[in-house]
């Protein structure tokens, strides 16, 4: 029962956070100090890295930006607290980012990844990495992104990010990662 009112209220606060008139190549702000990379397209004012995520940075793709590591494109990671799949509000720039990358590049196409710490049976973290993998995706989809461009898959407990049995590398573990096709 306590599943189904948390998911009840994940889906509350999901449907609350719908964009409205957004621009299609709306340009990305990042608080990293320095300059933008070179040929990218980027400005940087006060330290505060701009780059657009459009297409006009990479010659109509915009696929640069996906590398660039002054660009909130190149994270890819959303962690998560223990037993949760709630999404924490820290990564919701990062999560538009790549809805609007994804809605600025139709033909584009990602890959959802969830994962789990140790902790549990391998069932459970299957399933608990899919409902992360699938809230990241909803916060997607309502952010811009297209059914057609967002798959989602669990591997659970299978593939963790760093090996070790404390809190350090279990809370690196409980994860959602992008991936763009073509990477």
């Amino acid at each position: 029962m306590r599943k189904w009112i948390i998911g009840a209220f994940v889906v509350a606060l999901l449907a609350g956070c719908q964009s409205t008139g957004t621009q299609d190549a709306a340009p990305i702000e990042e608080k990293t100090p320095g300059a933008a990379a070179a040929g990218t397209g980027g400005a940087t004012t006060s330290g505060v890295t701009t780059a657009p995520i459009g297409g006009a940075a990479a010659g109509g793709t915009g696929a640069a930006a996906l590398k660039d590591p002054n660009n909130i494109l190149s994270k890819r990671s959303v962690l998560f607290e223990y037993d949760s799949f709630v999404v924490k509000d820290e990564y919701r720039p990062m999560i538009d980012a790549h809805a609007k990358y994804l809605q600025a590049n139709k033909s584009a196409r990602a890959t959802l990844q969830g994962h789990a710490d140790e902790r549990g049976t391998r069932e459970y973290n299957i399933a608990l990495g899919q409902k992360r993998a699938d809230a990241v995706k909803k916060m997607m989809l309502l952010l811009g992104a297209t059914e057609l461009q967002v798959e989602t898959v669990s591997f659970g407990e299978e593939k963790p990010k760093v090996d070790g049995h404390d809190e350090g590398a279990w809370a690196q573990n409980r994860r959602v990662e992008i991936l763009h096709a073509g990477e």
